[in-house]
This record gives structure tokens, C-alpha cells and sequence, in this order.
């Protein structure tokens, strides 16, 4: 691909791409407290509407639902911060089918941010450097890269029928 051949819509998700991945560091950068804080609103709002008799539980059932619900949460995030980042790269990289070395290339530069995502987390106090994370958070970066194939290939199929459409209807 030469330089002339990238498209402003390719360049604008470029930049996209790098600041979710600035916002991933900065949320790695958090210590086990603060991340336990951020990640503790959700966590409190989905036990709130999800576990309508939790007040009456004991506190050691309380404890056991808010560990798993919070768990949970936190994967979550996880999946969904890199399944923006693997759409908004994958977007960047263009058009192209889903098995190509192109697709291939946009996971592999998510699978090594997730794994440095991770390294990085090991230094901060109170965090973890956490296989399993890079696993989720590779599989939430496919799913991204898959989500924009598809409305890649929605999204040209609707302009061809367009331009097709204006063709036939010109003199």
C-alpha cells in the first residue's frame, strides 16, 4: 500500500486507534485501589438492579455475590475496551476479507499491546500481569476486527447499490 492509497477515513481511526490505546495505559496505570474504586461503581450499580434481595442476605453472601458480580466487571471491561481497539485498528487498516495477512497483522498488534497491557500492570502496586487477560482481551480485539469486516462489507455493498442505482439513472 503506497502513502497516496490511505484515506482520510483510514488515518482518523489510526488516531483513534492510539488513543484507546492511551486510554487502556492510563487505566492500567491505576493501582489495585483506585482500579477497585472505578471498577466498584459498575459493580455496585449491577448488584443494585440485578440482585433485588441483596440487603436482606448475610454479609458473607453479600460478600460471595459482589466478588463474582465485580469478577465479572472487570472482564468485561477487559473484553470491551479491546474490542474497540481491535474495531478501530481493523477499521484503520481498510478494507479488505476477514482471513488476510491484513487481518491477521491488525490481531497480532492487539495481541502484543493486551501482552504488554499486562507487563505493564505488573509494575503498578496492588496489580497483576494475568495471561488469562491477554486471552480476553485478544478474543474482545477479534471480535472488534470481525464487527468491522462486517460493516466494512455492509457499508460498500450499500454504496455500490448507490452508485449503481445513480449510474442507471443518468443519461
Amino acid at each position: 500500500m503506497k502513502f497516496q492509497d490511505i484515506k482520510l477515513y483510514q488515518i482518523i481511526f489510526f488516531l483513534l486507534s492510539i488513543a484507546c490505546m492511551v486510554m487502556i495505559f492510563r487505566f492500567s496505570c491505576e493501582n489495585s485501589e483506585k482500579s477497585t474504586d472505578t471498577s466498584g461503581n459498575v459493580t455496585d450499580y449491577v448488584v443494585e438492579y440485578t440482585v433485588s434481595d441483596y440487603e436482606e442476605l448475610s454479609p458473607a453472601e453479600q460478600s460471595s455475590i459482589y466478588a463474582k458480580i465485580d469478577h465479572i466487571v472487570r472482564k468485561t471491561a477487559h473484553f470491551t475496551i479491546f474490542t474497540a481497539l481491535g474495531f478501530l485498528t481493523s477499521c484503520a487498516a481498510g478494507k479488505r476479507k476477514l482471513l488476510s495477512k491484513s487481518s491477521a497483522f491488525v490481531l497480532a498488534i492487539c495481541f502484543l499491546y493486551a501482552c504488554s497491557d499486562e507487563i505493564h500492570q505488573f509494575f503498578v502496586p496492588g496489580r497483576a500481569c494475568r495471561p488469562l487477560d491477554v486471552l480476553i482481551d485478544t478474543s474482545g480485539s477479534l471480535t472488534g476486527i470481525l464487527i468491522s469486516v462486517l460493516c466494512m462489507t455492509i457499508c460498500s455493498a450499500i454504496i455500490r447499490k448507490i452508485y449503481k442505482k445513480n449510474e442507471a439513472g443518468s443519461p
